[in-house]
């Protein structure tokens, strides 16, 4: 933290604390945009999928679901056989890869394995368009949305130091994990809402956690003129804003969506 307090004191001054606020300010915009892309990439994925996943012409159907939707063989892979499970924990998989490989990726490459990696968290999440309407998922989208706006301003300007939540919130996330495994089987509906309204908290908190990290991160790397890092950094930022965008959203979804 002792070149970001360097830079927030003004202790770095000058041209130089000038051109490092500016480069700051590109690369949150990065960040962002990257992330958007990714977003957007993620929905209309699932978007996509969940409409070849069902018919609705019942002679040409593979399944039923409870609620009367018509299933393809597509869906009946992707929604009732053990593909299932590979999509579930796909994501997790490629989050762990993509971390321990990225600083042997350019940046390039790094990127598209990032828009990889939205694309199949779409085909993981696409059973919500089966299960809720498709206007308390844009509501829930608008709400996170504003949530993520707020949470993230704050983190990137607020001057107290939140690198102390950070092992906090990291276990709590692991804690989340084990309980939604532990829960496929009990299939408890309280500890179902109890796991997303503790979701929503942990991500709630990591939005700003993570952008002032990012933040922090780049102002300490610019000062050392690491040009090689910041090449990538942005690409990481994205990705975590991103995991804590779509698990908020999730989270929320449980509670303001209307199930079909």
């Amino acid at each position: 933290m002792a070149q970001y307090d360097a830079l927030q004191t003004g202790a770095i001054s000058g041209a130089r604390a000038a051109e490092i606020d500016q480069g700051l300010r590109a690369h949150m915009n990065k960040v962002y945009g990257t992330m958007s892309v990714g977003m957007l990439i993620t929905f209309a994925a699932a978007w996509a999928i969940s409409g070849l996943a069902v018919t609705t012409d019942a002679g040409l159907a593979a399944a039923q679901l409870p609620n009367g939707t018509f299933l393809t063989d597509m869906g009946v892979a992707l929604y009732a056989s053990p593909l299932r499970w590979v999509l579930m924990f796909a994501p997790l998989i490629f989050v762990f890869g993509f971390s321990a490989m990225i600083n042997k990726m350019s940046a390039a490459t790094a990127q598209i394995v990032f828009y990889a990696f939205a694309a199949v968290m779409g085909i993981s999440i696409s059973s919500i368009f089966l299960v809720f309407t498709g206007t308390s998922i844009a509501q829930t989208f608008l709400v996170t949305s504003i949530a993520f706006a707020g949470l993230s301003l704050w983190g990137y300007t607020t001057k107290k130091d939140l690198s102390g939540m950070g092992t906090f919130l990291i276990m709590g996330v692991i804690g989340l994990i084990v309980a939604m495994v532990v829960n496929l089987f009990l299939q408890s509906g309280p500890l179902a809402m109890a796991i997303s309204a503790l979701g929503v908290l942990i991500f709630a908190g990591l939005t700003a956690y993570d952008t002032q990290s990012i933040k922090t991160e780049y102002i300490q790397h610019a000062v050392h003129a690491d040009s090689e890092w910041l090449g990538k950094s942005a690409i990481m930022g994205a990705l975590r804003l991103y995991l804590d965008f779509i698990n908020m959203f999730m989270f929320l979804l449980q509670f303001l969506g209307n199930r079909e």
